[in-house]
């Protein structure tokens, strides 16, 4: 049997109300009483029960977090911003995938609201409307997380995506290539269909150069389709002389299909990809990526998050950090 409140409270011979003033920290107990409590804690091996606490303090000091898929390195790298920062102020995670789904994310909203969280960090690769309308019934605060609102209702945390993809295909631009290949990741996303998609078109107009339709190939993100579809890319009618690649995965798929059709990057190839992930940094040459900071967006999405949850001042509810052309070598 788990030992109990009123356990202790029996064999220290004092109230339980004075147990739970002793466990939640409050100074109104008298030193000797206090140490004799803790005494009993310790040697009964007394844990509070969280829940409870919960009740009491109508807290639970847990967030929910929902992202779209874990194993993806973009959402790895920013759960650890979110988790340390959630560490550094006493919260808890209570983390689910959502799939990619739309009726999986209602789903998940639903059930970490009925779980009493303090407040929820969101992440999807599109907010439908159906999931807006859920949001708008949350009794506590939703912050988005490398997603964007178009509309601007809900607090988010982003980078400049469209800025980004034309600063990279103008780099590429000034290289002198005029047939740049964009591959990428589903247009579903709206980060891709209407952001990178964008900075890449606009690059190109400013510049004077024709947006080729053919030059514009949308594949599912994963490693294996890409690398599958290298052989097709590179007879393109186009012929690309440069690559600006959607996500990382993405840009190892391309730069190993490259290099096992006896080509290389950068002498046959010039590529820039996003995300400035490991995976970008760990094949040989290293490729040069927009430095999407992606611990910085966790992080300050959870602080941000623990400012609504208190109800500390919050003067910018759209935060956009800056990012960074990462250009290593091979540029």
């Amino acid at each position: 049997m788990a030992v109990t409140i009123y356990d202790v409270a029996r064999e220290a011979n004092v109230s339980m109300a004075t147990v739970s003033r002793v466990v939640n920290g409050n100074q109104n107990v008298k030193p000797a009483t206090r140490k004799k409590v803790l005494e009993v804690i310790e040697r009964l091996g007394y844990r509070p029960n969280a829940v409870a606490r919960g009740l009491a303090s109508k807290k639970t000091t847990t967030v929910g977090v929902i992202v779209p898929d874990i194993a993806k390195s973009y959402y790895a790298e920013l759960l650890r911003g979110i988790a340390d920062i959630a560490t550094m102020y006493d919260y808890n995670i209570l983390l689910s995938n959502s799939d990619e789904s739309t009726t999986r994310e209602i789903e998940l909203l639903e059930d970490h609201l009925g779980k009493q969280v303090d407040g929820l960090i969101f992440m999807s690769d599109s907010i439908s409307d159906e999931v807006r309308a859920e949001i708008a019934t949350a009794n506590v605060p939703i912050v988005l997380a490398g997603s964007l609102d178009f509309e601007n209702q809900l607090p988010t945390v982003n980078i400049d995506f469209e800025e980004a993809a034309y600063e990279a295909v103008s780099k590429l631009i000034e290289h002198g290539h005029k047939q740049i290949l964009f591959v990428s990741g589903p247009f579903t996303r709206d980060i891709n269909s209407i952001c990178k998609k964008s900075g890449y078109t606009r690059a190109l107009q400013d510049a004077g150069l024709t947006v080729d339709d053919s030059l514009i190939i949308e594949t599912d993100g994963m490693y294996d389709h890409v690398y599958e579809m290298w052989s097709e890319l590179g007879d393109l009618p186009g012929k690309p002389t440069a690559i600006f690649a959607s996500n990382d995965v993405i840009a190892v798929g391309i730069f190993n299909g490259i290099r096992d059709a006896g080509l290389s990057v950068p002498d046959d190839y010039e590529m820039i990809c996003f995300e400035h992930s490991l995976l970008s940094r760990i094949v040989r040459p290293q490729l040069p990526s927009i430095a999407v900071p992606l611990y910085d967006l966790g992080a300050v999405s959870m602080r941000l998050l623990t400012k609504l949850m208190n109800g500390e001042e919050v003067e910018e509810q759209q935060v956009i950090l800056p990012y960074r052309l990462e250009e290593r070598g091979t540029l």
